[in-house]
């Protein structure tokens, strides 16, 4: 499935603002190996927005993005990521792309609306959509996190969407589970009878199946230089 994926595209797909140029994008790492993220609360949404804008500035961009497959200390602030040291969630399955609140969300191919829901747990989504996708006869999924309210308000299961096309827009943190504002942006396999939600982050006990059921959303993004 990672050479189809690949092969579906030869150029850039864009899945926010196409008015944004690739060239005002540039890589970050959320990773617990930053020694940049203790130099500040990292459980506060404020700070972490603080933070992005800051690192946006010095590099003269617009979007900061990458994690997948990212151990990440970030998910220790909220008991809904984890219940044990042994199975602590920490591991990033999607891309991130941070940029402002209200950017717009596009759809990465054509496709119909699976499903959506507000995952309202500490950390979680928020309102996220999933896009179903049938490629040349294969079927996978698109999923859309940290998205505005009003993204889910007027849509409906079955909808047909088009390729670069808008279907919603970033959330704040009162509505995005508490983070600066971003896309989290996750390719899916087998949804596994789940709607409007699937795990963007595992344990490393998990991390094997989960990189094969969640392939890396750069192979259609194919931004340069992700972390």
């Amino acid at each position: 499935m990672t050479n189809f994926l690949k092969a579906i595209t030869d150029t850039p797909i864009k899945v926010i603002d196409q008015s944004i140029e690739l060239s005002d994008y540039v890589p970050v790492s959320i990773s617990s190996n930053n020694k940049e993220l203790n130099s500040f609360d990292v459980s506060s949404s404020l700070e972490w927005e603080n933070y992005l804008e800051s690192f946006l500035n010095k590099k003269k961009a617009k979007v900061a993005y990458g994690g997948y497959l990212e151990k990440r200390d970030i998910y220790k602030r909220s008991s809904y990521f984890n219940t044990s040291d042994t199975n602590e969630r920490n591991i990033h399955l999607g891309i991130d792309l941070w940029c402002n609140e209200g950017t717009k969300v596009l759809s990465v191919l054509d496709g119909k609306i699976h499903s959506f829901k507000n995952n309202l747990n500490h950390g979680d989504y928020g309102p996220t959509i999933i896009i179903e996708h049938n490629i040349y006869g294969k079927t996978f999924y698109s999923l859309y996190g940290h998205l505005a309210l009003s993204s889910i308000e007027n849509i409906k299961i079955g909808q047909s969407v088009t390729q670069g096309e808008e279907i919603g827009t970033l959330g704040k943190s009162e509505v995005n589970g508490d983070y600066a504002p971003h896309l989290h942006f996750q390719l899916i396999l087998d949804v596994e009878n789940k709607e409007g939600d699937y795990p963007g982050v595992c344990s490393e006990l998990e991390v094997k199946f989960y990189e094969q059921n969640c392939p890396n959303p750069n192979l259609l993004l194919k931004l340069p230089n992700e972390i």
